[in-house]
């Protein structure tokens, strides 16, 4: 029987002696710098499993991909796809408690999350190695029992209305469904995926549906073992992790169904060669070419799509975003397939307009398409296309590790493409042939009859129509006679021309390998003078031949007024723009620049391959150094960053609620307002006489980490002086900024309305201040209250309680203070979120003191696991390093000097910390809460909410004092100690 079931096998599959499974027979490929061991398998009920051996990993993991998205959602049960993934975490037949999955994974170092996209379904987990037998036969009841319980469906169907009521003013979102809504009406990419309160509820209660049933029967007909694809990574041996898939996940029933496909695209020829006018939420303007474009995933040996979007998406020289910036009409361009669903893919052309760019948009698509002419005129460059697949082949070569539930998740996802078994891991990478003729049937599909076009911008007017789900306005009109006549007849342009041979394409891999037994944990300072400070280390853990380097030039200049800041801001906005040409190469060659303004100054970093680092430092810092400011690109970037400043505006409720925390008790912040009003008064002229002043006098500090030697180290350093020439800054000017403490005792409650009137949801950032930040017991034991709060704050707050989709809980650490914060975003009062919040803090004390000793340590040992996790690729460890340099405190040693307290907490120790700063009516509470107020169906102050009947309490507690002027209020707040370094420097600095 056993042997039936493997029939249909690919290429390649030897069935076991015991018939229980087939292994694919031949090396799965993988990369040079890959050192785990793979095994795929299938078994008899035809799901196919990839397992991952890593002997190093100190995190195990798994996911799982059912071939079936929202494209299967009935007609009459839209976002049932998205309810069911929902549902699967509420317990299961074998594990009946509604959270004994998250909890499970909460306990022992995990975390787990889940996605539903137009055609799979995908599902996660991370978890301490020692515990993956454990979380995976809970994981595998989902897929063979689930309960549905019937207790927990309205609940969650209240969070799928929550989730998607957090994208309603989100133009991504917005514009996404727009064009879903306009597309073929015949196929199902043109309905609504997310799902809300009214398709999984009140209309099928209308039609006298039961949602439950309608669910067990999408689970059913779907969730069978043949369209599934699991991908499980352990420290465990192949074999072992072979046995625990079989063992775990044979009886996930087969039900032979194909993988579900639709007839025709989703843009035919009536709904091309049509413009849609479009009002967003935020000051934006974009245009969006879409073409309907063939399955990239058929064509990976050749993957046409990456070499059509390497040229049209190119910023050099001759390319289109030249050739618009040159005329003041575009300031960004994207170009590249965008997957749809199974068999169909979309070719998009996104280009981000300048007003002037918007009044010529017919202009700026005969460009795009005299581009496109260009390249069917001189036909496929053998050299070029060489190019990229020498680039991809290099990025493969070299992969690094991500976190182990990201990678088996997107791994979970490639094998259902249709590649050969043994290239799953190299699929979306390698470029196998070339096939000239292939790629030009794909740019075939880029014709000026083939395509729609999207039209973003606030200032259309006469917009005769709204979106269903979204309530977007818009309007839908044909392509104007004389664009039409003007796309009859492309000419070419001379100014268009094709990319130049790539010099940062990198040729030099020597990485200089040698055995470390145990690698270093922190940098070395090897330079310290009174105008800079290098800290370096050699990369000894990754070996791969890329290099992160960091420098912060810091100057109190530029941050010290409004004013100041934004002229920093339009320095650094200008100094990139001015780079696009020159540093695009380096960036598709694996080497990228970056450059921000920061509280300290201005932030350069370089990452990438280390062979042509040097170079592209060099560059940078000339122009930065003798930079003409263009009075036409300035005035394009000031308008830019204008719309930028009001666009944040609009950011999420949620976002408001922890940038306003911050604006209270950071000691210097400047506020979105406080810049644009003074951003309207700046001159290019400013920017000129303002920046020699800003690099005139700087301290210089500096992490290079990677690929990069001591003594180029140096050199790199010595280059950023030599060509910036900076005078020293005074030791006073290099004192960090402060953070507010509050008084003992006192609740604070800053309230203000969200911004953005349309914007129904409200937020709260509920903030309890715990000791210093350098205050080791108390900074362990908040630690450990994140970690034990995480899973009971979700499943109280979040689960049961239905306030939101967003729900957070953790710790806060400023310059000079520490916390634990509560982050709720919810149509729901803030009155009534706070005080939900204190219910929780009180009921938590209870479940410390009913927590057995058993719980409690496995609590602190998951703790442990998490604080001692190594980082799994170079630029993890740089970030750590990095934050400890930028911290001002430069305490390398942090996790090992906490995790050594974390071990003394007893039970007690905890529960003292606990009733003395968490309960809130302890003497020695102290908390400050900012609640955002959705100015959208404020609720009336009663105690019944009508919709859903529930009780609200809408009357603060005693105590708590509203702050009603900012300014006021910071005046009197003393503020900690600025940070100061726990090493001392002239001890540190290794031998020259």
């Amino acid at each position: 029987m056993a042997t039936s079931s493997f029939n249909n096998l690919p290429p390649n599959f030897t069935i076991s002696s015991d018939g229980s499974h087939a292994v694919l027979s031949v090396p799965v490929e993988k990369s040079d710098n890959d050192e785990r061991s793979y095994r795929l398998i299938r078994l008899s009920n035809e799901l196919e499993a990839l397992l991952i051996h890593d002997a190093k990993t100190d995190k195990s993991s798994a996911a799982l991909d059912v071939h079936i998205g929202n494209l299967c959602d009935p007609d009459e049960l839209l976002g049932l796809a998205h309810f069911c993934e929902h549902l699967l975490f509420m317990g299961s037949e074998k594990y009946p408690k509604e959270n004994e999955y998250s909890d499970y994974l909460s306990k022992h170092s995990g975390h787990s999350n889940a996605y539903t996209a137009s055609d799979s379904t995908n599902y996660y987990f991370e978890v301490g190695p020692e515990y993956l037998e454990g979380a995976l036969d809970r994981f595998a009841q989902f897929f063979i029992a689930p309960l549905f319980d019937p207790s927990c469906t309205d609940r969650e169907i209240r969070a799928v209305d929550s989730e998607n009521k957090k994208n309603l003013q989100s133009d991504d979102w917005r514009c996404y469904q727009l064009e879903k809504s306009l597309s073929n009406p015949n196929h199902p990419y043109c309905r609504f995926g997310t799902g809300n309160l009214v398709t999984l509820k009140e209309n099928p209660e209308k039609q006298g549906l039961n949602i439950r049933d309608e669910l067990l029967k999408f689970h059913d007909k779907y969730y069978s073992a043949n369209i599934m694809k699991l991908v499980v990574l352990g420290k465990e041996p192949l074999d072992q992790l072979s046995q625990w898939v079989i063992e775990k996940f044979s009886t996930v029933k087969n039900k032979s169904i194909p993988v579900p496909t639709f007839e025709g695209h989703p843009l035919t020829k009536n709904e091309l060669m049509r413009q849609v006018l479009v009002k967003p939420v935020r000051d934006i303007r974009s245009l969006e070419m879409t073409f309907p474009f063939p399955d990239q995933s058929l064509l990976y040996r050749v993957q046409p799509g990456r070499y059509l979007s390497h040229l049209i998406g190119h910023e050099g020289v001759g390319s289109i975003l030249s050739l618009l910036k040159k005329k003041g009409w575009a300031n960004y361009l994207s170009a590249g397939p965008s997957h749809g669903g199974v068999g169909f893919e979309f070719f998009r052309i996104s280009i981000d307009l300048t007003e002037s760019g918007l009044d010529n948009r017919e202009n700026v698509i005969l460009h795009v398409f005299q581009y496109i002419e260009m390249l069917k005129q001189i036909g496929v460059q053998e050299w070029s296309f060489r190019e990229v697949e020498k680039l991809n082949e290099i990025s493969f070569r070299f992969k690094e590790k991500s976190s182990p539930s990201r990678y088996v998740s997107r791994l979970s996802n490639t094998i259902q493409t249709p590649y050969p078994r043994e290239c799953v891991l190299s699929g979306p990478y390698l470029i196998r042939e070339y096939d000239p003729k292939l790629i030009e049937e794909s740019l075939e599909w880029l014709r000026p009859d083939n395509f729609f076009l999207e039209l973003v911008s606030q200032t259309f007017t006469g917009l005769d129509q709204k979106e269903e789900w979204y309530g977007t306005e818009y309007k839908v009109e044909p392509l104007s006679y004389g664009l039409l006549q003007a796309l009859k007849n492309i000419e070419l342009n001379p100014e268009l021309k094709m990319t130049l041979p790539n010099e940062f394409i990198p040729t030099n891999f020597e990485t200089h390998k040698t055995e470390v037994v145990t690698p270093a944990k922190r940098p070395n300072l090897i330079n310290n003078t009174v105008t800079s400070r290098l800290w370096h280390k050699k990369d000894d853990t990754f070996w791969v031949p890329k290099a992160n380097v960091y420098f912060i030039l810091k100057s109190p200049f530029s941050y010290v007024t409004p004013l100041n800041s934004v002229k920093a801001r339009l320095y650094v906005d200008l100094i990139k723009d001015a780079l696009t040409e020159y540093s695009y190469d380096a960036e598709i060659a694996g080497l990228s620049y970056d450059l921000y303004t920061h509280f300290n100054g201005l932030l350069l970093t370089i990452d990438g391959y280390s062979d042509k680092m040097q170079v592209l430092l060099e560059k940078i810092l000339i122009i930065m150094k003798n930079f003409e400011v263009d009075s036409e690109r300035f005035s394009l970037i000031k308008e830019y960053l204008q719309r930028d400043y009001k666009n944040s505006l609009l950011d999420s409720p949620h976002q408001h609620s922890s940038y306003y925390f911050l604006y209270l008790t950071q000691e210097k912040v400047w506020s979105y307002e406080e810049k644009l009003e003074v951003l309207d008064d700046i001159k290019f002229e400013d920017i000129k006489m303002f920046y020699p002043e800003l690099l005139s006098q700087l301290h210089i500090e500096s992490l290079i980490h990677g690929n990069i030697l001591k003594d180029d180290a140096m050199k790199m350093t010595q280059k950023v002086e030599e060509i910036l020439q900076p005078k020293a800054l005074l030791p006073s000017q290099l004192i960090g900024y402060r953070s507010a403490i509050l008084p003992y005792g006192k609740k604070f409650i800053y309230q203000r309305n969200v911004y953005d009137t349309e914007n129904i949801n409200s937020a709260i950032d509920y903030h309890i201040q715990v000791d210093g930040l350098m205050e080791v017991e108390s900074r362990a034991r908040l630690s450990l209250l994140a970690q034990i709060a995480d899973e009971p704050c979700f499943n109280q707050l979040r689960t049961k309680e239905q306030l939101g989709y967003l729900v957070f809980s953790g710790i806060k650490k400023q310059a000079s203070t520490m916390g634990f914060r509560v982050i709720i975003q919810s149509e729901k009062d803030t009155v009534h979120l706070e005080n939900r919040v204190e219910a929780f803090l009180n009921s938590l004390q209870k479940i410390i003191e009913e927590m057995s000793e058993e719980e409690y340590q496995n609590q602190v040992q998951s703790l442990i696991v998490k604080r001692l996790e190594t980082p799994k690729n170079l630029g993890q460890e740089t970030q750590k390093y990095w934050q400890h340099i930028s911290s001002g405190y430069y305490e390398f040693d942090r996790d090992d000097t906490d995790v050594e307290e974390i071990r003394k907490i007893t039970k007690q120790d905890f529960l003292e910390f606990y009733n003395k700063f968490i309960i809130p009516n302890s003497s020695n509470f102290k908390k400050l809460s900012v609640h955002l107020r959705s100015q959208k169906n404020s609720q009336s102050k009663t105690s019944v909410n009508d919709k859903e009947n529930e009780t609200l309490e809408l009357e603060l507690k005693e105590g708590n004092e509203i702050i009603d002027d900012i300014v006021l209020w910071k005046s009197h707040m003393k503020l900690g100690p600025a940070p100061t370094p726990v090493i001392m420097f002239n001890d540190s600095i290794s031998k020259l």
